[in-house]
């Protein structure tokens, strides 16, 4: 990632991709599996499914609880807002029509396998990085491109782990994972 020297309220992005090895249906199991998310976060601690739903559909609603070294603990509500099974899981954060942040997974059929990406935007609404900004306004473009930096380092962990999971031999009774 590049220096862009943008603030917060340019809602700047970052987005990481991968090529897998397996179909889509294979690598949207694991996608749409938010519950497996905190094995491959450093960051994300836990995740719940509120209001008794088990799964993503449009409107469901989970609780994330994160920690990070600078930042410390904090829990979120985030908000299924796209959701087309095998091709493309999105959420916003707290509120859906003013969100923290968006986190999209989409998939795409490709040279026999899966083209993965996985794409977030920051803000509009403040988030806990706003506390920091406040803290120090004359850094704020650099512990925004810092934070982004952050985020791309772990989505492509993240990418890396799913394509692990999606590529690895398959034993009898194992099912779609």
């Amino acid at each position: 990632m590049e220096w862009t020297g943008a603030r917060y309220g340019d809602k700047p992005t970052v987005e990481v991709r991968i090529w897998i090895a397996a179909p889509p249906e294979r690598v949207w199991a694991l996608v749409s599996d938010i519950e497996l998310m905190p094995r491959m976060s450093p960051e994300l601690q836990s995740v719940e499914w509120l209001d008794g739903g088990s799964g993503p559909a449009p409107g469901a609603r989970f609780i994330g609880r994160s920690r990070h070294e600078a930042l410390g603990e904090w829990a979120t509500t985030s908000h299924i807002v796209e959701y087309e099974p095998s091709k493309v899981l999105a959420w916003a954060v707290e509120d859906p029509q003013h969100p923290t942040a968006i986190w999209r997974f989409t998939l795409e059929r490709h040279d026999g396998g899966t083209l993965l990406r996985e794409w977030m935007q920051m803000g509009p609404a403040r988030s806990g990085l706003s506390f920091a900004i406040d803290r120090m306004p004359e850094k704020e473009q650099k512990i925004v491109f810092v934070r982004m930096r952050e985020f791309e380092t772990d989505m492509a962990a993240t990418l890396e782990e799913i394509k692990k999971l999606a590529e690895r031999p398959r034993t009898s009774g194992e099912g779609n994972l």
